[in-house]
């Protein structure tokens, strides 16, 4: 069983995420589906495991 994560840590994934995200958004020229789903699952694999280390 892992440690859960410190409200720190948590902030800092947050924060790493979202500026991968505004890199990606800005540097393409498109805007198009598969890109939105993209950044809808990394939103998802970042996000559920800090919520489940919060419940803990």
């Amino acid at each position: 069983m892992r440690k859960p994560l410190s409200r720190a840590q948590s902030v800092c994934l947050l924060l790493l995420w979202a500026a991968l995200c505004f890199i990606v958004l800005t540097s393409n020229i498109k805007i198009d589906g598969p890109l939105i789903l993209s950044l809808l699952i990394s939103a998802a694999l970042v996000v559920i495991p800090i919520v489940k280390s919060f419940k803990r």
